[in-house]
Order: C-alpha cells, then structure tokens, then sequence
C-alpha cells in the first residue's frame, strides 16, 4: 500500500546521520522531526531563526510564540538558539546544512525541482526554497508520486517554474524511493505492497530498473 505522510517521513528519517545540521522545508518534511531515530543527535535548523527544533507539541501544550518557517507549532530542544533570519540565512548560504528536505511539485530525470509557484495561483513568495538548493550539501524531496489528477510528479522536464537546476540527490514518494543519475531516476526502493509495474506507470521521466527491488523496511 501507498505511504501517508507519515510514512514517507519515516523512511526519510533513516536517511539521517549522527550530527547531522538539517532543514525541514514545509509539509511533509516538518514531519521527520517526529521520526528522529533514538540515541540519534540530528540538529534541526529553521529559516526562520532557530537551531534545534524538537518534535511538534502535543495538545494542549503548543506555544504561538514558538513556530517554525511553516508557521507550525513546535518544540525545541537542549542547547537550542534563537537568532534573526539574517543569521538563519547566513548558516544555509555558507554550507553549513548537511541535508535538506522539501516538498515538491515537481522533479525532472536532471534533479530539477519546481516547488514554489503553480501560474495563476496566489504565492506569498519563494520562501527559503532557492537558497536551500543552491547551498546545501544533500537534497531530498518529498512528495506524492503523482498530484490530486493521478498525473505524474517525476518528469523528463519540469513545467513549472524552477527552483533550482540538478540539485535533488534523492526522492522519497508515497510508493517508492528514486535516486536521480547521469541516466534517470533510478529505483531503489517500493513501499510495501506495491510493485514495479505501478511505479512505472506513475513515472512519466526515464525510470532505471535493476535487479531485484527492495521493500522499504520501518
């Protein structure tokens, strides 16, 4: 079966490394906070001023002054900082972010991510999105496979205004794990239940298939 949102954090999160600095771009990638593996010292960067964000609250505990760039209730953890958005941007231009994860609208077999303006639809703005990809050492995108109409997420070309060009490393969808190559996305992992023939219908980019392919494992 298909992954929730929940899911596909969980398997991003076993992406994660000991002292690894990560950013958590809105929607779905908020969420791997939630599945740091335990024992596991990751420290969660926010552009909008904090460096140590903890797992969100749980009812009845949130606090308004304390939210993420998502504008979502959290907590943060030991030894966090607080500082201006200035000093947030200063850490992801210099490339001191190891991963960052975000959500997409689209991907292209090239690593081309589109992920900020659908035309015609109102957009506050880019957000921290651009300077991200252009600066951080590893790039994950989270998404669904397809969008609400069943049509496919992962292109041979974006037709959405870029956010970045050839940056995105790795994939995590609600059926499968791709990584991007020189050739294509290639296929690495399936969510349970749900084979090959379904991933490659839902692919509408070059789709690499070799050997066996591994359940994801939780």
């Amino acid at each position: 079966m298909a992954l929730d949102k929940n899911g596909i954090a969980r398997r991003i999160a076993q992406e994660l490394k000991d002292g690894f600095y990560v950013n958590l771009g809105i929607g779905i990638p908020t969420l791997v906070a939630n599945y740091i593996p335990e024992g596991m010292e990751v420290i969660l960067q926010s552009e909008n001023g904090l460096l140590g964000i903890g797992p969100f609250p749980v009812k009845g505990e949130e606090d308004p002054d304390l939210i993420n760039a998502g504008k979502q209730t959290i907590t943060y953890t030991k030894g966090a900082a607080f500082f201006d958005s200035s000093m947030s941007f200063a850490m992801i231009r210099g490339g001191h972010i190891d991963l960052t994860v975000l959500g997409a609208f689209e991907v292209s077999e090239k690593g081309d991510i589109s992920s900020w303006k659908i035309p015609g639809k109102m957009v506050k703005g880019m957000g921290g999105a651009m300077d991200l990809v252009a600066s951080a050492k590893n790039i994950i995108v989270a998404m669904n496979h397809t969008d609400p109409k069943g049509n496919s997420k992962l292109l041979k070309k974006c037709t959405l205004p870029l956010t970045g060009v050839g940056c995105v490393k790795r994939i995590v969808t609600d059926i499968a794990v791709v990584d991007v190559t020189s050739k294509g996305f290639k296929l690495i992992e399936r969510a349970p239940g749900v084979s090959i023939e379904e991933i490659k219908s839902k692919t509408a980019g070059n789709l690499i298939i070799e050997g066996e392919i591994p359940e994801m494992q939780f």
